[in-house]
């Protein structure tokens, strides 16, 4: 995370000097080995945080099992009245502004980033959850382009589905009872609104790196059992896991973690690799870029791995028009599968 030297980013709101503080970005990381008795499948997993509290990266304890982060006190994004993200504007006093809790009582705070369509995730699953209930039959067409291009019209038509079928709470519930309970797709209206401009959006709506990862864990039917659930309890069907694991096979937006989409473009960094197939879901506005997903090698290739990062780094750190964030953001997915390819592989 350090190596990436996100402090030296160039910043549009700054006439392209660096910032004047040091970008927030949450990235976790948890990769699958046979390392245990009898080739069983062992889970190591990491969360990094990084921000202006925090400018020499905090690593995160967990809870028993994987469980939930215990050292850091997540508060949550916020807009002001003209529906300006301004916690990240150019000086902006965090000492001044009064936080929001989200999540944990830790000794440590971390401004969650607003995930941005990553939180599409969370709306595919309340949709496997009607799904799963027999109340809908999958809309193909609607899901594909949320997932795979991430359309904001079908992500507003699936919204108001899940109000329709009175399935918000349902799914709050549903993920907490998962262990995620810093995933909240708060503020929706019934006519599917979801940003800024309907209630919600920034400082309503909130994912952290380490659910997000907890989260593609539970839609990747390959990965070992996630061991912080308790025994029955799963997010959905195995059948709608595949589903929407197919969606996200077929992703498009290859630009945040991993860079094919913008081979070409001078300057191009390289991210995680193609012959790594990374299922994968972004985000990116003008302030913020993530992305969360399921990397796994293509054959001979045996590295199998979840990484999630969310971060304050959208377009408005991108060095070209049109892309969705800085080369950092590649070079730190290159250097995530670097780190693991030999162990993975071995």
């Amino acid at each position: 995370m350090l190596a990436q030297d996100f402090g030296a980013v160039s910043d549009a709101m700054r006439g392209g000097r660096p910032p004047t503080h040091l970008p927030s970005i949450d990235l976790a990381v948890a990769a699958f080995a046979p390392t245990g008795p009898g080739g069983r499948t062992v889970p190591v997993a990491a969360n990094v945080l990084l921000s202006r509290d925090h400018p020499q990266g905090l690593v995160a304890e967990f809870a028993p099992r994987l469980g939930a982060v215990q050292n850091v006190r997540y508060l949550a994004d916020q807009r002001d009245a003209e529906l300006n993200s301004f916690v990240w504007f150019p000086g902006a006093d965090w000492d001044r502004i009064t936080w929001e809790p989200l999540a944990g009582r830790g000794p440590n705070r971390f401004v969650a980033p607003y995930p941005a369509s990553l939180l599409k995730m969370m709306v595919a699953v309340g949709v496997g959850m009607a799904v799963d209930q027999g109340l809908c039959d999958w809309p193909e067409v609607a899901m594909a382009k949320m997932i795979t291009v991430s359309d904001n019209a079908t992500t507003t038509e699936m919204v108001a589905l899940l109000h329709r079928l009175g399935l918000i709470d349902a799914l709050h519930e549903r993920l907490t009872r998962c262990g995620l309970s810093t995933l909240r797709l708060a503020g929706t209206r019934p006519d599917g609104g979801w940003g800024n401009s309907a209630g919600s959006g920034v400082g309503q709506i909130q994912m952290t790196a380490w659910d997000s990862l907890r989260l593609m864990w539970l839609l990747d039917a390959e990965a070992p059992p996630a061991p912080w659930l308790e025994p029955g309890v799963q997010l959905l069907s195995p059948a709608s896991v595949a589903r929407i694991r197919g969606w996200l096979d077929d992703q498009q937006l290859h630009e945040i973690l991993n860079s094919q989409r913008h081979v070409g473009l001078p300057g191009w960094v390289r991210g995680i690799p193609p012959e790594v197939h990374f299922a994968h879901k972004t985000g990116t506005t003008q302030n913020y870029a993530s992305d969360a997903g399921i990397a796994r090698g293509r054959p001979p290739l045996k590295r199998h791995y979840l990484v999630a990062v969310l971060t304050n780094l959208g377009s408005r750190y991108a060095p070209h028009p049109g892309l969705a964030t800085t080369w950092r953001l590649p070079a730190l997915g290159a250097a995530i599968d670097d780190l693991l390819a030999p162990w993975l592989e071995a």
